[in-house]
């Protein structure tokens, strides 16, 4: 069957296929207004927007591979989604080029949030089985529940699905302690491209019998198979908690500062957070109810270029009492030294929380304020300093005034790193350069060693620019696994590949 073809008999069955697909789920969860699919497709920071035939709304693993098998068979591209809390454009629909048009009506959304299944929880094997619709925050209550803790943490846990966090292999704040999704994952039920299940829903930590086919899955995006249900590691919940936010002079001080205190706290240290001035004082002008830590009550704002935010965790041998002046006595030291110029340590929980408020909320103020240009980073630990410095030097020479929001993980050296100019009436043009921009920091990124995505995935905002940094043969190792498990380029069209391959099948003239 040629291109043509194939996309005038799928055209033709439409009407057959929506049938089908409210067969499969009820009425009630097929979408096909335009104003029910809005919010399925367009992602949370309005950037990217598409169109779908349809939102279709499965409830269990049987429903998803049931929709997955009417659209293979009509020849339909699908676009998983979770909740839709992503930064790449991953989990939407790509929008429609003047040649495309009949590729992107030929799209589904297939979002699992009704998938929401607590399936089990081991205590004795430190594991819960979960559904890919359940959102992170209800994983950790139901750890919570039952004692134990599962340790992703990141600002949206409150709307961000399972799924979506295993389809970009989500980090978070405490991946120094505990690791990303890929390490918190033991097992994976995936519903392929041709509707067939595959059940990898082991909770073991060692199986040594071949390939470690969930790792495929974990970070793919969606656009190898939709993943329904994962095993997910479970830890001992700590009993006590010290939190501090700290001034320092330069990120190669908080670098410093990082490798006296594993030094002295060892593993006890979960979350290490730099932020930078811009980024503070973004969250104080639009995030309501914050305050600078270091200033006096009547101050707005906080004179420090650098911040450290810190948490440590033990259990209840050693007591909350014990590890807050533990701490407190290494930052005495520290400060006495000239290492750090200021801090507060959290007296309580709810103090704990104001200080995990400001950090949380970074991603929230900086939507409001505007679009900047996003940068996702990852960087050895001991050439974050030299990067913040080589890139803020060649983006002020560029583009003078620039306003560089930079914060991150820099415990694991994942780093946000976000221009933008602070005039809004000069921001489109300096929005308008995002490929230069792009240059300069992602060019100095590999140069450094690192990669321009760290937890966000490429998704469409970096599906080209990703060709630039990976050699020929890892691009067409990652497309000989696409080819051997959607052979028609089903899954996710036009995210992460570069050139997908439904675009590849169907010839121009067949799109006039």
């Amino acid at each position: 069957m040629t291109p043509v073809s194939v996309l005038q008999s799928t055209s033709a069955a439409l009407p057959s296929l929506l049938q089908q697909l409210a067969d499969i789920v009820g009425e009630r969860f097929l979408l096909t207004a335009a104003e029910d699919m809005a919010s399925y497709c367009q992602d949370w920071r309005g950037r990217y927007q598409g169109a779908a035939l349809c939102v279709v709304r499965p409830a269990n693993t049987a429903e998803v591979a049931a929709v997955v098998r009417a659209c293979a068979q009509a020849q339909v591209a699908m676009v998983p989604q979770g909740g839709n809390t992503g930064l790449v454009g991953g989990g939407v629909p790509v929008a429609a080029a003047a040649h495309q048009a009949a590729v992107t009506r030929l799209q589904v959304v297939i979002s699992l949030q009704r998938l929401q299944g607590i399936r089990a929880i081991d205590t004795a094997n430190h594991t819960i089985t979960v559904e890919a619709g359940c959102c992170l925050q209800q994983v950790q209550e139901a750890a919570a529940a039952a004692g134990l803790l599962f340790p992703l943490a990141i600002a949206s846990q409150g709307t961000a699905t399972i799924g979506g966090n295993l389809s970009t292999n989500a980090g978070g704040v405490q991946v120094l302690r505990y690791g990303n999704m890929r390490e918190l994952t033991l097992g994976l039920e995936v519903v392929l491209a041709d509707g067939r299940v595959w059940d990898g829903l082991r909770g073991l930590r060692k199986d040594n019998t071949g390939y470690d086919l969930k790792q495929l899955f974990i970070g793919a995006e969606g656009t190898l198979g939709l993943i329904t249900a994962a095993v997910l590691k479970l830890y001992p919940r700590p009993q006590a908690q010290a939190v501090a936010w700290l001034a320092v002079s330069h990120p190669q001080a908080a670098v410093d500062l990082l490798g006296r205190l594993k030094t002295h706290f060892g593993e006890r240290i979960s979350a290490f957070e730099i932020i930078n001035r811009a980024a503070l004082t973004l969250v104080l002008k639009h995030i309501p109810q914050t305050q600078a830590p270091l200033t006096e009550p009547h101050e707005s704002y906080d004179s420090h270029d650098w911040y450290v935010l810190l948490q440590l965790d033990a259990s209840s041998i050693e007591g909350h009492a014990a590890l807050q002046h533990a701490l407190s006595e290494f930052l005495a030291t520290e400060l006495a030294a000239g290492r750090v110029q200021d801090g507060t340590l959290a007296q309580s929980e709810a103090q704990a929380a104001v200080l995990w408020r400001l950090r949380e909320s970074i991603s929230e103020a900086q939507k409001i304020e505007g679009f900047s240009i996003k940068h996702d980073v990852s960087l050895p630990i001991s050439r974050i300093a030299e990067f913040i410095t080589r890139a803020d030097q060649q983006l002020n020479a560029s583009y003078p005034g620039v306003r560089i929001v930079c914060f991150g993980h820099i415990g694991d050296g994942n780093l946000h790193y976000n221009p933008s100019q602070p005039a809004q009436d000069e921001n489109p043009a300096f929005i308008a350069a995002t490929p230069a921009v792009n240059r300069h920091v992602h060019d100095l990124v590999h140069a450094l060693g690192g990669s321009i995505s760290a937890e966000h995935g490429l998704g469409q905002l970096k599906r080209e620019e990703i060709l630039r940094y990976k050699s020929p043969l890892e691009i067409e190792l990652m497309r000989g696994i696409k080819q051997t498990l959607d052979p028609l380029g089903l899954m996710n069209p036009g995210k992460l590949l570069a050139e997908g391959e439904i675009k590849n099948k169907i010839t121009d003239g067949a799109l006039q």
